[in-house]
């Protein structure tokens, strides 16, 4: 429950930043920058604390190594949905979906990485010794 849980937050974080309908971030930081523009700010800080909070966990546990080799797995899941025709990439809304599921997932897996590793291997990281 708990890597559910990091993914669905990542996900939120990164569809709430940018998706193709017209209820992000960056659609109404457009139309509404001049009118608002301290309550811009403050949600594009909000969000820059969370990509913070997710880049940074993730960077220290599984790299950047990880981060693209996590992404490749992914790439190479969606190859073979396409392959098999389970999977159609002709709908460019469906593609923005498609990438955001993928980086969700690295975010997700990256920031869930040193609880899966101590649960298998029994080894802490260095930041879980004051556990």
């Amino acid at each position: 429950m708990g890597f559910f849980l990091r993914w669905v937050f990542a996900f939120g974080l990164l569809s709430a930043t940018f998706n193709p309908t017209e209820w992000n971030f960056v659609a109404w930081a457009r139309t509404n920058y001049s009118d608002q523009m301290s309550v811009t700010v403050l949600a594009g800080l909000v969000l820059l604390a969370g990509y913070i909070i997710y880049l940074r966990a993730t960077l220290r546990s599984i790299g950047a190594f990880g981060m693209f080799l996590v992404l490749a797995l992914v790439g190479s899941l969606l190859w073979v949905l396409h392959d098999f025709g389970w999977l159609t990439l002709s709908d460019r809304n469906q593609n923005t979906w498609i990438g955001l599921f993928a980086l969700s997932v690295v975010l997700g897996i990256g920031l869930s990485w040193s609880h899966v590793r101590r649960a298998l291997s029994g080894q802490a990281d260095m930041d879980d010794v004051d556990e």
